[in-house]
């Protein structure tokens, strides 16, 4: 489970007299649940991804709170953290190195030993359906290849829960399928807590069981999509989005 509360995060632009400060997250908080596929969804510059980087211990909140199965990333960040897989949307895998290496590697730096993670990595390319990626380097690596090296690299030390950031960027028809499929295994075989950051409203009715809808650094609705279209008096999902979030911004003109 993945707990937020409260986050708040201020970030400064410029310097000297052109400097501002941009509230970038102003008292975000929800949760997501084990067993379950959450969708944080919002417009670009929502403060989805900053959230995200603080659950995931990357940067640090100015107020309030994150926690990975009960564990607070600020106070206890190494056991925290341990129970987390991040696949961010800059998915940085070293390029002369192959798949099988990039992933072993990165369950040395979990902690876990050659073979464990050697082991681990045959595990997840049978899951992935990358086998034969497996010794090839990464550099001549599709969209959709890099993709399931920076999943199996995330999930190689077996966490409990799961953060990808805008996923399906970049990919194909194909490929995002293949993503979408992979998720429900790890939500239904393995119980996993999985934290879907997207701006596809698509994407948020194939896979989500709740999703998280956030906007001006704020968590301005919470429900599934059955639940979120009859609170907007919408059938589409796409237009509801459009009216809570046009709603979030009067609301936001109003205070001001």
């Amino acid at each position: 489970m993945i707990e937020v509360s409260a986050l708040t995060k201020r970030f400064t632009q410029g310097r000297g007299r052109k400097a501002r400060v941009v509230q970038a997250v102003d008292g975000v908080s929800w949760t997501a649940a084990d067993g379950a596929i959450t969708g944080v969804l919002g417009p670009n510059g929502a403060g989805k991804t900053t959230t995200l980087r603080m659950v995931a211990g990357l940067i640090a909140p100015d107020s309030g709170r994150c926690a990975v199965d009960g564990l607070d990333v600020a106070r206890e960040p190494r056991a925290a953290l341990a129970r987390l897989g991040v696949l961010s949307d800059a998915r940085g895998l070293y390029p002369r190195l192959t798949a099988r290496e990039n992933i072993v590697y990165y369950g040395r730096l979990q902690g876990m030993s050659t073979a464990a993670a050697a082991a681990r990595a045959e595990s997840l390319a049978h899951l992935l359906e990358m086998t034969p990626l497996l010794d090839r380097r990464t550099e001549g690596f599709s969209q959709g290849e890099r993709m399931k090296t920076a999943l199996a690299r995330a999930l190689v030390h077996d966490p409990a829960n799961i953060i990808l950031d805008e996923p399906t960027n970049g990919l194909d028809v194909l490929a995002t399928r293949a993503l979408r499929e992979t998720l429900r295994r790890l939500r239904d075989e393995q119980g996993k807590c999985i934290v879907f950051s997207t701006h596809i409203m698509q994407e948020v009715a194939y896979l989500c069981d709740r999703v998280v809808l956030v906007a001006h650094g704020r968590t301005v609705a919470e429900g599934t999509v059955a639940e979120l279209n009859a609170q907007a008096g919408q059938a589409d999902f796409e237009e509801t989005f459009v009216q809570l979030a046009f709603d979030a911004a009067e609301r936001e003109g109003a205070a001001a």
